[in-house]
């Protein structure tokens, strides 16, 4: 308890009535004063600040920024879709290979062109190279990662798989996507391959990790170069992905594509809604009982 001060306190103080001596309080522990403990004067509510560093949101703009969770959800449900189709043998490896390819050339010109006058810190030449070298080790492997949970349950590897794509959606850096965090992607490839190895044969494995590296590494790249460049098009894009994402869960399961519709305006519309909502019930206070902060140049200390 913080004792208020009362002028009718026999100890005096600098704000004490006429005639008693002038013995000025000092907010200090370090000295012996004629106060208590716990006194204070009227001077030292007379710092106190409220709300000095909450931040104000705007409901459309939070909107705008949780659509890079959704189009990721979205994303996703893509992927599944496309392996679902692939583990029934609706959808031929072949033909997802070259739509993959058509839209990884497609996205690789864009994302120079978004790039404009910026400095590369790669060139072409190595950016060929590492796709190269993925694709070549990526096929070369395919049988071995056909047959890498063949002595694993079927319920076990797709219980493996929903955990590390939760762990995709969780630790994915949404702050700054390019590049996507390690811990991310690498929990998106691992439940990748736990799916592709349910696959057929070998080269649908292959299709499903050219797939995954397309959804879950380079689109985020893309995606990021969008928001930064072309501001414009960036909800556009996350609209069209979400959209993409409900069809093709809609096509297999029509109760999924309805939750997965829920949950997304769940997050781009009530979510934001309740944050807004929320900021504005904030009440901090700040004054001189906070954390002393040193503002001085210390520098010259570490020399």
């Amino acid at each position: 308890m913080v004792k208020r001060e009362n002028p009718a306190d026999s100890v005096m103080g600098a704000d004490s009535g006429p005639g008693a001596p002038a013995v000025p309080w000092r907010k200090v522990l370090y000295e012996r004063q004629p106060f208590p403990d716990n006194y204070v004067d009227r001077r030292f509510l007379e710092e106190l600040r409220r709300n000095i560093r909450v931040r104000q949101y705007r409901y459309w703009a939070v909107v705008r920024e949780t659509g890079l969770i959704a189009q990721q959800v979205s994303c996703v449900a893509v992927f599944l879709t496309l392996w679902s189709y692939m583990e029934q043998g609706d959808l031929e490896p072949s033909l997802v290979l070259w739509v993959c390819l058509g839209c990884a050339l497609l996205g690789y010109g864009l994302y120079e062109i978004l790039g404009g006058a910026c400095v590369r810190e790669r060139t072409r030449l190595a950016d060929l190279q590492s796709a190269t070298i993925f694709l070549a080790f990526t096929f070369g492997f395919s049988p071995v990662l056909k047959t890498l949970t063949e002595s694993v349950s079927t319920d076990t590897v797709y219980a493996m798989s929903a955990v590390m794509l939760l762990a995709h959606l969780v630790s994915f850096p949404y702050a700054q996507p390019s590049p996507p965090g390690s811990l991310s992607l690498n929990a998106a490839l691992f439940g990748s391959v736990c799916l592709a190895s349910r696959l057929p044969g070998a080269l649908h494995t292959f299709t499903m990790l050219s797939c995954a590296l397309l959804v879950f590494a380079l689109w985020p790249c893309l995606l990021h170069r969008m928001r930064d460049k072309a501001e414009w098009s960036f909800p556009w894009a996350a609209v069209l992905v979400c959209l993409v994402g409900v069809w093709g869960l809609g096509s297999l399961w029509s109760e999924g594509a309805l939750l997965l519709s829920l949950a997304l305006l769940t997050l781009t519309l009530l979510c934001p809604l309740l944050l807004v909502l929320l900021q504005r019930q904030k009440d901090n206070i700040h004054g001189p009982w906070d954390e002393a902060e040193i503002r001085e140049d210390l520098s010259r200390f570490l020399n």
